[in-house]
């Protein structure tokens, strides 16, 4: 389990394999003697498990397998050497929930249709703008997104602004723009999310009402 909030930007340094399996290796500045082999990383939200660790100079080197799953339902399969990634551990009893619970487990690709800079409106050059991204979600998730409801996108827990069928905004302030991956992406990027899943099983039980 996860909260969607990033503790580290990895990068790809190398993909062998297939559409069936693909070993992907990811440097990171986490401590390799802090992961277990075996452990739960979100990798830009999709959760995988670390099958080697090394460390390396400032941080660890770990490698994490796709299976076809992964690979045809996330954007696991785009992923190249110097891709970088936003990177979060697995929770531990006690630690603070300060996004939201996140499975690691992706529905599907949403695809950003534009980005736009939205100021403060303060007049103060001190106030970075932030930015607001809307994005096309998959058909088969749009139903699960809602207005001031949390969506994970790229393993990054964030609040929907606004809804309009298939179409969702979010906003992005300058600090996530940072130290996320938020801040290379353009219109036509296709990112991994995963929907709140307080709404899917509500969505789940409403169903299944009795009439």
């Amino acid at each position: 389990m996860f909260t969607g909030l990033v503790s580290d930007v990895g990068s790809v340094l190398g993909v062998e394999g297939d559409d069936r399996l693909r070993r992907i290796r990811i440097r990171s500045s986490y401590d390799s003697a802090t992961i277990a082999l075996g452990a739960s990383i979100a990798c830009s939200g999709p959760c995988l498990t670390a099958v080697a660790i090394e460390p390396a100079k400032d941080g660890c080197i770990f490698s994490v397998d796709a299976a076809a799953e992964t690979l045809a339902r996330t954007n696991v399969g785009n992923w190249v050497e110097g891709t970088r990634l936003n990177l979060e551990r697995s929770l531990k009893i006690g630690d603070e929930l300060g996004g939201h619970l996140v499975t690691g487990h992706v529905d599907g690709v949403a695809e950003i249709v534009a980005r736009e800079s939205v100021t403060g409106g303060t007049g103060d050059p001190q106030w970075a703008p932030s930015d607001r991204f809307v994005l096309r979600a998959p058909s088969s998730v749009s139903r699960f997104i809602a207005e001031k409801g949390s969506v994970c996108l790229d393993g990054t827990s964030l609040t929907v602004n606004a809804v309009d069928g298939d179409l969702f905004s979010v906003l992005l302030i300058p600090h996530t723009l940072a130290v996320t991956t938020w801040g290379e992406r353009r219109m036509g990027d296709r990112l991994n999310i995963e929907v709140d899943l307080i709404a899917r099983y509500a969505a789940r039980l409403f169903e299944n009402r009795p009439v």
